[in-house]
């Protein structure tokens, strides 16, 4: 991804809070620090212990990747979470610039570390299976890992001609020009006009990424993309809109960080991440599935079209469902749930 050294993730501090559950302060491979909570499967004798080869409880964890302005403990991830539980172990995080996590956020760039880093402790508790799960920025955020650390050794090599790596950025943040002055990123985008390219309009390869850093696997055996965009900088809509004010104008990351809890970098992607559609045809082997509500008000219909039409996965499109995580009901996060144990 760019700008993303290659490096290990290591566990700063882990403590005990009942038993089964965890909590954790995790460093990324750029060195920031993520807020991360271990949940035990609820189901069955398993008893969420991690062991064994097969998938099913106790022996798969599904890592959720939250949207834009989420947290470790914002009600809406503590429900999912709730529920996943039912059917596998689960790890939160806050991404960077949220919660009590360090750095400042990149709107979907450098997030792909923080993932990998939960997905690397996921593993060290002894999940044979580690599947992720994402809702919208989230969502973008795990369609680009299963790209960058995942997928066959052809589409690795294929990828390789997507674009080149960036230089080393900084530990908290991307390397570019300033957010004002390339424009705004969408709850699964950064700065920039993606429909002109935006910035220099260099993309990031996915070739030189591979499924372990050091002697950590981080990769994904399935995921699931929930009201994720297809495409960086979009602005159809109203909240889309308003989205890309809080980003781009002093005025608005000011308003991301005392209204709305987010810590917001200032600076624009220099290269242009791998949009979540490009990065689609790279996922495979990995089974995906694709979840989209008709009345997101952040993104249109065309967005899930897009991502399904760009290689194998599953679509579901559901009947009257907002944006996210905050509208996604019970049912569905038990049917998402069920998917990732059995994919």
């Amino acid at each position: 991804m760019s700008s993303a050294p290659e490096g290990r993730f290591h566990s700063v501090d882990v403590s005990s809070l009942t038993p089964g559950h965890r909590s954790a302060i995790l460093r990324t491979s750029d060195g920031v620090t993520i807020e991360a909570r271990h949940d035990p499967c609820t189901r069955g004798a398993a008893g969420g212990v991690p062991g064994g080869t097969d998938a099913g409880p106790g022996r798969t964890a599904i890592v959720v990747a939250h949207g834009f302005t989420g947290a470790v403990d914002k009600p809406s991830v503590r429900r999912a979470a709730r529920v996943f539980a039912a059917h596998a172990g689960v790890v939160t995080f806050s991404f960077r610039g949220h919660g009590r996590s360090g750095g400042r956020s990149t709107v979907g760039d450098r997030e792909v570390l923080d993932l990998a880093a939960a997905v690397a402790w996921a593993r060290s508790l002894g999940y044979r299976r580690v599947v992720t799960v994402g809702f919208s920025m989230g969502g973008s955020v795990v369609l680009r890992h299963a790209a960058l650390y995942g997928g066959g050794d052809d589409a690795r090599t294929a990828a390789s001609a997507a674009g080149s790596p960036a230089p080393p950025g900084s530990a908290d943040g991307s390397a570019g020009k300033s957010a004002g002055e390339t424009g705004a990123a969408g709850d699964g985008g950064g700065s920039g006009d993606a429909e002109s390219q935006g910035g220099t309009g260099r993309t990031e390869g996915v070739g030189s990424r591979e499924g372990r850093i050091g002697a950590q696997d981080v990769h994904t055996d399935a995921v699931a993309a929930v009201s994720a965009p297809a495409r960086w900088y979009y602005r159809g809509t109203p909240s889309m809109r308003r989205l890309h004010w809080v980003v781009t104008r002093r005025a608005g990351r000011l308003v991301g960080r005392y209204g709305l809890g987010t810590r917001i970098h200032h600076r624009a992607w220099d290269p242009v991440p791998l949009s979540p559609v490009q990065a689609v045809p790279f996922i495979a082997p990995t089974p995906l599935l694709i979840v989209h509500g008709d009345r997101d008000p952040y993104f249109p219909l065309d967005h899930p079209r897009m991502l399904a039409g760009a290689g194998p996965c599953e679509l579901w499109l559901e009947p009257g469902m907002g944006h996210a995580e905050n509208a996604a009901d019970d049912e569905l996060l038990d049917r998402l749930a069920d998917w990732l144990v059995r994919a």
